[in-house]
């Protein structure tokens, strides 16, 4: 369907039918279901098992479409233009992070190689621009090109701000992720995330369904009866569940140095026998699993009793 004529052909009867999701499905099946199509989205590695033999578009469409008959078939929600657009906006913002942090180690490479050192941390990479600048021992040319590099680390800066601004904005305009901002280690990006990245919590059956659906559940290798629990799958949504952990690290940082006065007594005693970074995780596990009640019921955090920092 590369022109209107095609478009037109498939508007002629109603019929359902299934999309991979891949780059552009969105779009494809928001266009079909204005026709008033039935489409749904499957993800590759679901309907891979049903292609007998060879790869070719005839065999991929006969598997998406055996895969489709399935009565416990996983789809993949089909999202709207405004949230891809918000989704872009977090991107910009990864893709705006990463590049700074790069262009930082860059600096700090270059420096070093002329015997200047910088503290840890990204507000040293300013001090150490301004040091550079001022040191007339270094060669003209070298000045002159760090000159360049603070350029560009500035504009990444700047751009960084005004992205983080506009997702500010978002996240005020939207009732259900201030909601989400409540829960205690979500921040405004991970509250916009949940409420992007899952445009229907009611698929769930339940907060571990959605945790499991993120990735950060452990695997499971269990035979025989016996019980083998893994590593978390990692099977979900990277960006979201970085934010999670991220969130869960930070705020559990805080109850490691005192700075929260109160923790539950489940993070207390599991601080007692887990290592700190598997402990992030489950708190990143219990985070997903408030957030997606949150999401289905409506309700706001209510923290309980003595209960006003951690989860």
């Amino acid at each position: 369907m590369r022109n209107a004529a095609g478009l037109s052909h498939s508007a002629s009867g109603i019929a359902s039918g299934a999309l991979e999701a891949c780059g552009g499905s969105h779009h494809w099946a928001r266009l079909l279901s204005s026709f008033g199509h039935e489409v749904k989205s499957i993800a590759p590695q679901l309907a891979k098992p049903y292609v007998k033999r060879g790869k070719n578009d005839a065999a991929d469409a006969e598997a998406l479409c055996e895969a489709m008959s399935r009565p416990t078939m996983r789809f993949v929600p089909v999202k709207t233009a405004d949230q891809q657009a918000a989704l872009t906006l977090v991107g910009m913002r990864e893709r705006l992070i990463r590049n700074r942090t790069q262009l930082a180690n860059v600096i700090r490479g270059f420096a070093m190689e002329f015997g200047v050192v910088a503290a840890k941390g990204m507000c040293r990479i300013e001090l150490l621009l301004e040091r550079i600048a001022a040191d007339h021992s270094l060669p003209e040319l070298a000045r002159e090109l760090f000159a360049m590099h603070g350029v560009e680390y500035r504009q990444l800066l700047a751009e960084t701000k005004a992205i983080d601004a506009k997702l500010i904005a978002l996240h005020r305009s939207e009732e259900c992720s201030r909601r989400l901002a409540e829960i205690p280690g979500v921040g405004p990006v991970g509250a916009s995330l949940l409420m992007m990245k899952t445009p229907d919590p009611r698929m769930f059956k339940s907060g571990r369904d959605f945790a499991a659906w993120i990735g950060l559940t452990p695997k499971d290798h269990s035979t025989a009866g016996k019980v083998r629990l893994g590593v978390i799958t990692r099977a979900g949504d990277e960006m979201l569940r970085s934010a999670l952990v991220v969130g869960a690290t930070a705020l559990l940082q805080h109850v490691r140095t005192g700075r929260s006065r109160h923790a539950s007594r489940w993070l207390t005693e599991l601080l007692q026998r887990k290592k700190p970074k598997l402990v992030a995780v489950a708190l990143a596990n219990k985070i997903a699993r408030v957030a997606w009640k949150l999401m289905v019921s409506g309700e706001t955090y209510r923290r309980t009793e003595g209960q006003t920092q951690a989860i």
